[in-house]
């Protein structure tokens, strides 16, 4: 348990060092913007392309990973919408909202430092195929049920959501970084430094705005509701892709732990932002700050599972 407790602890610890600096305005919540743009638009699309670019092609796109990510996530989003819209009666943009918080994972903020720690340079790759899963799959059939009942078509609710995969810089260094595998080339050693430099901002600087963007949330009524997208999200997520592990032919281990990992984090840190279009933020907010205090506890639990009871990391 304390080897456990030193890979999460660490990184609580440098969310919480985000949430003070913000608090005491070290830093405003426009500068968290910035800093989380940088993440996303420089050091994660690096990250992602040094993963895949320096790995023959057969290393990175593994079916049963991707099978398995896609069909539990499926099943938790699907399953979720459905019971939220006919047991509770939500409308369908709130139940397609709870559905998402419950199947899309915050990998990159939270999940790759952590799967870093445990797992060591499989947890780049294994990053890279949980985000084709969620930007290809997840995010926009979410935005499409959510859409299913307004007078935007599902059609051009898809069709706009792939179109803004195609600026997405994360996606582009997936694509660059399967090319240049294929390719078989080697980047200079100057520009290879480089990109590792970048890279390795990724994983502080990211939990860093994850504590920062946490000041100023507020737990606001459907407390029911919260609960349920948090259990969801923290225990129902990673069970799915568990099962569908099981399931499925075998899988390496590393990655095998990893694809538990990246489920078993809180929900996207974009998730409250995804929501205003459906007058919904202040829930998905009050959600993702408890889901995120809450992670704390689940995450330790589950790779003390994966590492004690499965034997699924060294």
């Amino acid at each position: 348990m304390l080897q456990i407790l030193s890979i999460t602890i660490p990184i609580y610890l440098i969310i919480g060092l985000g949430f003070v600096a913000a608090r005491w305005q070290l830093f405003a919540q426009p500068d968290m913007r910035a800093l989380s743009r940088f993440v996303v638009n420089f050091c994660l699309p690096a990250l992602l392309f040094r993963a895949l670019s320096q790995r023959r092609l057969g290393e990175v796109f593994d079916g049963v990973y991707l099978l398995a990510y896609a069909l539990g996530s499926l099943l938790v989003l699907l399953g979720a919408t459905a019971c939220i819209r006919l047991l509770r009666g939500k409308p369908m943009p709130l139940a397609a909202l709870h559905g998402l918080g419950m199947a899309g994972s915050n990998s990159a903020f939270i999940g790759y430092p952590i799967a870093l720690q445990l797992l060591g340079p499989a947890a780049g790759v294994a990053l890279a195929l949980t985000m084709v899963v969620e930007n290809l799959m997840v995010l926009p059939l979410a935005l499409v049920l959510a859409d299913s009942s307004s007078a935007l078509r599902w059609d051009r609710a898809l069709l706009q959501s792939l179109r803004g995969l195609l600026r997405n810089p994360m996606i582009l260094a997936i694509i660059a970084g399967v090319a240049f595998a294929l390719s078989g080339l080697q980047l200079p050693d100057t520009l290879a430094r480089t990109i590792q430099i970048v890279a390795g901002a990724a994983s502080p600087v990211a939990l860093f705005v994850i504590g920062g963007s946490l000041v100023g949330l507020r737990l606001q009524g459907l407390h029911a509701d919260i609960a349920i997208v948090v259990t969801g999200k923290l225990l129902l997520h990673p069970l799915a892709v568990f099962a569908l592990l099981w399931l499925l032919p075998p899988l390496d281990a590393e990655l095998r732990a990893a694809a538990v990992v990246y489920a078993c984090m809180p929900m996207l840190s974009i998730y409250p932002l995804l929501a205003q279009k459906y007058q919904a933020e202040s829930f998905s907010a009050a959600a993702l700050l408890v889901a995120t205090v809450a992670s704390f506890a689940t995450i330790t639990a589950w790779l003390a599972v994966l590492h004690s009871v499965l034997n699924w990391t060294d």
